[in-house]
């Protein structure tokens, strides 16, 4: 609705059809459409209608015949409640219609996804700053979002993760009372996202004791699949294709099997959208499209190594839009 429109409230239904493009909602949005759709046209439910009824409202006055909706996301008691209220109107499942124009995005897309990865970065950088061996997991976090804050984005991308020696071999770690201290090594994954609703998302390593030879090892592999992952993305290929390049990397490193996700996935107006980079993927990459490269080894006990940027298509080939270092010598 907001990629269509502009509008950013919620508990609304948006009914386009041939010249026909109604906005559905209720008075606590009224003027909010009038200020971010100007010459919307907009159906203000009574508070004495459901929403469903409203809808149906809509749908009646448009004279519509069929109907498609979002299946992937309309919930069941959602098409309970519209199979009722539009009877005997057909519904029609209707998956990834939006989002399949989503995954171009167009210059002014691009210069707000630069934006939040500008945001992120100098977050970034201030936190790294002013890291403490003392300070918890979680505080570190808090600290990351708030200067991501300081440097105008309006909120983080996503749930930070701050991941100390042996929580870092968890992908998906949550911030915890552990200290910085407490390890030699930090997994830092986070993102901003900006005032026009657009995110980034990256993760790098801070070494904060002795660079031992195992996270150097690792450390290398895991670089090395990142770069030929990053080299592979370019018009024509499908997302598969590129996960296989940096997957075969760590593979024939011997740790095929500590690395247990897809490479990477789009990213616009939500954190994760498509294209998605993963072993099964089909999907061609073209311009445009901006998708993660995030290749990680994983060792329960130990910890995890992971490196992730944002990466978009070109014409040509590829632009890494993100800017932070990425060797070991900067993570120290």
């Amino acid at each position: 609705m907001r990629y269509l429109t502009g509008f950013t409230g919620e508990d609304s239904f948006l009914l386009v059809g041939r010249d026909l493009t109604v906005l559905v909602s209720d008075s606590r949005f009224e003027t909010q459409i009038a200020e971010e759709c100007p010459g919307l046209d907009a159906h203000i439910r009574p508070r004495t209608k459901t929403i469903s009824e409203a809808v149906g409202e809509a749908v009646a006055s448009a004279k519509l015949r069929k109907l498609a909706f979002e299946s992937v996301t309309t919930s069941y008691s959602q098409w309970q409640a519209l199979s009722q209220t539009l009877k005997p109107l057909e519904l029609v499942p209707q998956p990834d219609l939006v989002e399949t124009l989503r995954l171009i995005k167009d210059d002014e897309e691009l210069a707000e996804i630069r934006q939040a990865i500008q945001q992120a970065e100098r977050g970034f950088q201030l936190l790294k700053a002013t890291l403490e061996p003392q300070m918890t997991e979680l505080q570190a976090a808090n600290e990351l979002e708030r200067a991501m804050r300081h440097f105008g984005a309006k909120q983080a991308a996503f749930d930070t993760i701050i991941a100390v020696g042996p929580r870092a071999a968890l992908p998906h770690a949550r911030p915890t009372s552990a200290k910085i201290g407490d390890a030699g090594f930090v997994l830092v994954d986070w993102g901003a996202r900006n005032s026009a609703g657009y995110h980034s998302d990256l993760t790098r390593m801070i070494v904060t004791g002795t660079i031992s030879p195992k996270l150097e090892k690792l450390y290398r592999v895991v670089l090395q699949a990142h770069q030929r992952g990053v080299e592979a993305v370019r018009p024509g290929v499908t997302g598969g294709e590129v996960d296989s390049v940096a997957r075969e990397v760590i593979r024939q490193a011997g740790w095929g099997k500590n690395f247990g996700h897809g490479l990477g996935h789009g990213i616009g107006l939500e954190i994760h959208e498509g294209p998605r980079v993963t072993q099964n993927s089909k999907v061609e990459l073209k311009p445009g499209m901006v998708v993660t490269i995030e290749p990680g080894i994983y060792l329960p006990g130990w910890g995890g190594i992971r490196i992730e940027d944002d990466v978009l298509v070109t014409r040509t080939g590829h632009e890494v839009l993100t800017s932070l270092p990425r060797d070991l010598e900067s993570a120290a």
